[in-house]
């Protein structure tokens, strides 16, 4: 996609990731009369990290709905707009704060196409912003996507730079079922890439090979990708680096395809360790590709405590330690 869309000649600029995923929302409103925003504080104030920011200004207050503070209220009001034909993107302010509608999530949003036989769905988006980086404490911090995750009905999505952050929320809104997109904040204005004007999307259910190599993989994605293409670059590693970008359904043809061919595997996310998206994987590779690995799979993630708000770059994978754990599968 990207490639064609460069051969076509739209225009591109560098931006951020606050202003690729404003672009999306931006498009989405201009070309759905069926949809519109709510969330706290989006409107007035374009939101805490200002996603939102000039949409209400353009759309009005109909369409930009500023909320109470009240998450179980915003995501059931967005799934009953949609069972009945809207199509609305909901912002939980931060993902740590997504847990008092968990059962308007797991137990309505996913499962009313089921349970109604098919006759209704919730195409309903609900981004959050989620992950360390920022100074936030444990409550603002948190990387809950295995919650989710282990949810079926859902899509889990979540990008990794401000070209997929565009590309992945537009496609998101063609979906008809809910969709859980998580956006690491700490990526929000750190990293720039060039993302083409208009409308363009990228594939749900598909992984992103960043670095093509031939002694091992490496999985990650959302907020550890920069870290983990830092290291690659920097010790020259012979590396396939996959970039999952949709968490459900996770791509799991091409990552086997990948291990099968470098028989050594390591997995980096900032979520904690137990039941982690890496858990999943490696079992997965256990099952269908044991017979290919030279060495143990190996994975670098966050630890089983409260995300802390003092030295919280020592609890986040960094590039020493995801550098120990590559040598450690290559030496083995």
């Amino acid at each position: 996609m990207d490639t064609r869309r460069r051969k076509e000649g739209m225009a591109m600029r560098q931006l951020n990731m606050v202003q690729a995923l404003n672009e999306a929302l931006d498009i989405i409103l201009n070309t759905d009369p069926y949809s519109l925003l709510l969330g706290e504080d989006i409107g007035r104030d374009g939101g805490v990290f200002r996603v939102t920011d000039g949409l209400l200004q353009k759309y009005g207050k109909e369409r930009v709905i500023d909320t109470p503070l009240n998450e179980l209220g915003i995501v059931g009001t967005a799934i009953g707009m949609a069972a009945y034909g809207l199509r609305p993107i909901a912002e939980i302010q931060f993902q740590d704060f997504i847990f008092p509608a968990f059962d308007q999530i797991v137990n309505q949003a996913a499962k009313i196409r089921y349970r109604s036989g098919g006759k209704f769905n919730a195409p309903v988006i609900i981004r959050a912003p989620y992950g360390g980086g920022i100074k936030g404490g444990l409550y603002h911090s948190q990387s809950g996507e295995s919650y989710f995750v282990h949810t079926p009905g859902l899509y889990v999505l979540t990008p990794s730079n401000p070209y997929d952050a565009k590309g992945l929320l537009l496609a998101a809104h063609k979906l008809n079922d809910p969709v859980i997109f998580l956006e690491p904040k700490r990526l929000y204005r750190s990293i720039k890439s060039d993302v083409p004007e208009g409308e363009y999307t990228i594939p749900v259910g598909k992984a992103k090979k960043l670095r093509e190599g031939d002694k091992i993989t490496i999985i990650t994605y959302g907020s550890m990708v920069p870290t983990v293409l830092n290291v690659v670059d920097k010790n020259n590693l012979d590396a396939d680096v996959m970039d999952l970008i949709t968490l459900l359904p996770m791509d799991l043809d091409s990552i086997i395809s990948s291990v099968k061919k470098t028989g050594r595997v390591v997995i980096v996310h900032e979520a904690p360790r137990t039941l982690g998206v890496g858990a999943e994987i490696s079992a997965l590779i256990s099952e269908r590709a044991i017979e290919y690995l030279y060495a143990p799979i190996f994975r670098v993630t966050g630890f089983d405590t409260p995300f802390p708000y003092a030295n919280e770059e020592h609890y986040l994978p960094d590039e020493d330690r995801i550098l120990k754990y590559v040598r450690k599968s290559l030496e083995y």
